[in-house]
């Protein structure tokens, strides 16, 4: 009886240390992947925004009419590309990562291929479609349309690259999708500024022009993007046919099978990914009519407001939104390996480590953010109160956006897509109500302020369902959000406090001394709260050994 306690002792031991192997496994997972995902996109979204220094400087007059026409064609592109994408990278991710854990390679395999024809076809379609439609779409301004159609192009090959970026990212393999998305970027943009510098200062042309050739560069972009894919591809080619080789080969599925279920599963996909987009659509087809009737402005004035904050401010957040987007795309495939598992407790633990690393990362990029908004919109735009505390404003909306995408692709990972669309439909339809009166009221303001209050309810109702499914940890979420927007408000208090200080002796009002202020003021505050989080061993919590490499490397004890 002895001998049998020992060795029951031994056992249960056994299994714990094997289920914190596989906690530990599964966070690095998570935060390897969310470091390839964030780089790449913080580094894309950082040179996204840098570009506008000089773009917006060579339209000089027409900045802010280049800046409005350029985002009214983004934001119609944006829901294009999302219905063209179909949901499929995600869906993808999602299925490969399933079959994998199956070890069944060889099916995730073929499953790609068999797509790559069909996403390829879905793109030349949905080309052709927006470049027909585009006239309907410009509610009558010609100036539009062939912006419309310049964006239409890209079409033909973003479908394919991420189908691509899908299926790396079943492997859990972030790095071919961050790296993919960085040069998508440079090339787009090198493009763009030769081609604005040469039409606008070399042969003193239209801004409608530059602009075109401004957005034909998300083509351009696409392109270099979708060669490294293939030719990252054939370098693991190899790999990918010895993990074919030793599938099980246990489940039998037609081709027709494993495409429909595919497409059944990227319907919620496609629904959630342009969630943000259709938010932004509604802002551009009822802001200016909302302005027109309730207010006495021109109307100038009024597209001059939508391109303060629907460019200018978003172009900014979406750099600290872009985190948010990375934690998602590398939490689908973790979490439809740990439910393919059945795992319970990871499939807890999963989400919980992904809320707090939200919380981690986008409290204190939000608040920092809306700490230095005035330099940081002076070194991008120009000195303009309205753009500054615009800028400062949608730092704040920031946050219930981030946290919709990471609360949704949870949801998703967990095959829970019905209750994702409904809990998106429902903040839809609370931001369409608070749309008209708030926009009346705060007239730029008041939009952002209708998509903050949709996004929390949706986000509420996300987070009620994790609790009352046993899969959140509500004690230790709070322990850790009431540490860390302590943290974060200190950050902001330090931040603001720094650029108040360099005001008595730099004039913010110019764009070099703007920029000085903002590198003194980002890192004070940067600087406080990593040290505040290494210091009291919170960042350990949630980072794990990591943390403790990062604190010998600054020398904090």
């Amino acid at each position: 009886m002895a001998g049998r306690s020992v060795e029951d002792k031994k056992m249960t031991a056994e299994i714990k240390n094997n289920s914190v192997r596989q906690d530990q496994s599964a966070k690095e997972k998570m935060l390897r992947g969310s470091a390839w995902m964030t780089m790449g996109s913080i580094f894309s979204r950082i040179l996204g925004a840098i570009y506008i220094i000089p773009w917006y400087a060579w339209f000089g007059k027409d900045n802010l009419a280049a800046n409005y026409l350029y985002t009214q064609g983004y934001t119609v592109y944006s829901v294009f590309l999302m219905i063209s994408i179909a949901g499929i990278p995600s869906a993808v991710a999602k299925q490969v990562a399933h079959y994998n854990a199956e070890n069944e390679y060889a099916l995730g395999q073929r499953l790609y291929k068999k797509l790559v024809l069909l996403m390829l076809g879905v793109g030349v379609c949905a080309a052709l479609i927006m470049w027909i439609v585009a006239p309907l779409l410009s509610q009558g301004d010609p100036k539009v349309v062939p912006v419309y159609r310049s964006l239409a192009v890209a079409l033909t090959i973003i479908p394919l690259m991420s189908l691509t970026r899908g299926f790396f990212q079943g492997y859990q393999d972030m790095f071919p999708s961050a790296m993919s998305q960085l040069l998508e970027q440079v090339a787009r943009i090198i493009y763009m500024l030769a081609a604005t510098y040469l039409i606008m200062k070399v042969f003193r042309g239209s801004y409608v022009t530059g602009v075109v050739h401004s957005t034909f560069a998300a083509f351009v972009g696409a392109l270099g993007g979708f060669l490294f894919l293939g030719f990252f591809y054939l370098k693991k080619k190899k790999r990918l046919a010895e993990l074919a080789r030793q599938s099980a080969n246990q489940l039998s599925v037609s081709d027709g099978q494993v495409i429909k279920a595919l497409l059944i599963e990227s319907i919620p996909f496609i629904i959630i990914g342009v969630s943000t987009t259709l938010y932004n659509l509604l802002d551009q087809f009822t802001f200016k009519k909302i302005m027109l009737f309730f207010t006495n402005y021109s109307v100038k004035a009024i597209d001059d407001f939508y391109a303060i904050f629907a460019g200018n401010a978003n172009k900014l957040i979406m750099i600290t939104i872009s985190l948010a987007a990375a934690m998602a795309a590398t939490a689908i495939p973790l979490l439809s390996e740990a439910y393919t598992k059945k795992d319970q407790e990871q499939i807890s633990t999963q989400i919980n480590d992904a809320i707090e690393l939200f919380l981690l990362l986008m409290l204190p990029c939000s608040l920092g953010m809306a700490a230095v908004a005035k330099p940081l919109y002076v070194v991008f735009y120009q000195y303009d109160l309205t753009g500054i505390y615009v800028l400062s404003f949608s730092s704040y909306v920031a946050l219930p956006i981030g946290l919709f995408m990471v609360l949704s692709s949870l949801l998703q990972g967990v095959y829970q897509n019905k209750q994702a669309v409904q809990y998106f439909a429902i903040g839809m339809i609370v931001k369409i109500i608070v749309q008209v009166p708030l926009t009346a009221i705060f007239q730029p303001f008041g939009p952002l302020m209708a998509t903050a209050i949709g996004m929390m309810v949706s986000n509420w109702l996300m987070l009620r369902r994790f609790y009352y499914s046993d899969q959140l940890d509500l004690r230790r979420v709070t322990r850790r959000f009431d540490a860390l927007l302590l943290f974060s408000l200190l950050t902001f208090i330090v931040a603001l406090g720094t650029v108040e200080l360099s005001g008595l002796f730099l004039n913010i009002q110019y764009r070099v001394q703007a920029l000085l202020a903002l590198i003194l003021s980002a890192g004070t505050g940067g600087f406080c709260y990593v040290y505040l989080c290494l210091k009291t061993r919170l960042a350990d919590k949630i980072l794990g050994s990591k943390a403790g490499h990062l604190r010998s490397l600054l020398r904090i004890r």
